[in-house]
C-alpha cells in the first residue's frame, strides 16, 4: 500500500487525484495540503496548511499541482524529507540537483492524459515527412501559464525530430504576437477559454495536404490514469524522470 499526499488538494487538479488516490486499491490517501484553504474538507480529509502534514502523515508519494512560481520549493522539500514527488505544475524549469541524487524519485510531467503522450508521439513521427508544423493549444479561462507546458514539450519534440527542417516562412506580422510564440522554430498558440478543459492540435501542412492530430481532455478525470501510474512507479526510479512516455514504452 503506497500512502499518498496531494499538495494544491483544493485545486481542480487536487481534488481529482484525492477522489482517484483514495479509490485505487493500492493507494491509501493520507494527507491533503493546500495553504490557501486549510481546515477544508477534500475527500472526507480535513485539509491542511503546511508541507509538515506529508512528514507526519509518512507520505510514501506526494502529488504535486500548484503554480510553477511555488512548485520548485515544494519539490525540494519533498526530497530534502525522503518523500518520492510526482508532479504536474508547469511553468518552471527543474533543478539539475533533483536528478542528480539518487534517493527520491522526483516524476514530472507535463500532461498526465495518455492520449496527449500519444498526440505528442504521432506528431513527432509525422513531422519527418511533413516538416511544417503549428501547434494551437486551448484551455480554461483560469490556466496561470501560456503557452502550456505540453504545448512546449510538443514544439521541442517536433522541432527535434525535424532536424534541419523549418517551418514555411511566417509574414511579417502586422500586430506583434499575431504569428503566437515561437518554441524552437515551431509556431505556439495559446487559447484560454471558458467551458474549456485542456485540448491541444497539431497542425501539419504539404504540398496539397494538411494533417491535423487533435487531443481533447473534457474532464479532468482524464488525467488521472496517468497520474496514479506515476504514483506506482516513481518510488522504483530514484532521481529525474520526465514525462510520462518513460512509463509508455516511448521512443
Amino acid at each position: 500500500m503506497i500512502r499518498v499526499g496531494v499538495v494544491g488538494a483544493a485545486g481542480r487538479m487536487g481534488r481529482e487525484t484525492c477522489r482517484a488516490a483514495a479509490a485505487d486499491p493500492d493507494l491509501e490517501l493520507v494527507a491533503a495540503v493546500d495553504p490557501s484553504h486549510a481546515g477544508e474538507e477534500v475527500s472526507g480529509m480535513a485539509i491542511a496548511g503546511s508541507l509538515d502534514a506529508l512528514a507526519d502523515a509518512q507520505v510514501d508519494v506526494a502529488v504535486e499541482f500548484t503554480r510553477g512560481e511555488g512548485a520548485p520549493s515544494n519539490i525540494g522539500w519533498c526530497i530534502d524529507h525522503g518523500i518520492h514527488v510526482v508532479s504536474g505544475t508547469t511553468g518552471f524549469e527543474p533543478d539539475p540537483a533533483w536528478g542528480e541524487q539518487r534517493t527520491v524519485g522526483v516524476f514530472l510531467a507535463p500532461n498526465f492524459a495518455i492520449g496527449a503522450v500519444l498526440m505528442m508521439r504521432f506528431a513527432a513521427e509525422a513531422v519527418r515527412y511533413l516538416s511544417d508544423a503549428e501547434v494551437v493549444e486551448l484551455h480554461h479561462g483560469d490556466k496561470p501559464d501560456a503557452p502550456s507546458g505540453t504545448s512546449i514539450a510538443t514544439a521541442r519534440r517536433i522541432a527535434a525530430a525535424r532536424g534541419s527542417g523549418s517551418n514555411a516562412s511566417a509574414g511579417a506580422e502586422r500586430i506583434p504576437g499575431a504569428r503566437g510564440a515561437d518554441v524552437d522554430g515551431v509556431r505556439v498558440h495559446s487559447v484560454r477559454l471558458p467551458g474549456l478543459v485542456a485540448h491541444q492540435e497539431v497542425i501539419l501542412g504539404g504540398t496539397g495536404q494538411t494533417l491535423s492530430i487533435r487531443h481533447d481532455s473534457t474532464s479532468h478525470a482524464s488525467f488521472m490514469p496517468g497520474v496514479l501510474m506515476a504514483v506506482k512507479a516513481v518510488g522504483s526510479r530514484p532521481g529525474l524522470t520526465v514525462g510520462l512516455e518513460a512509463l509508455l514504452g516511448g521512443r
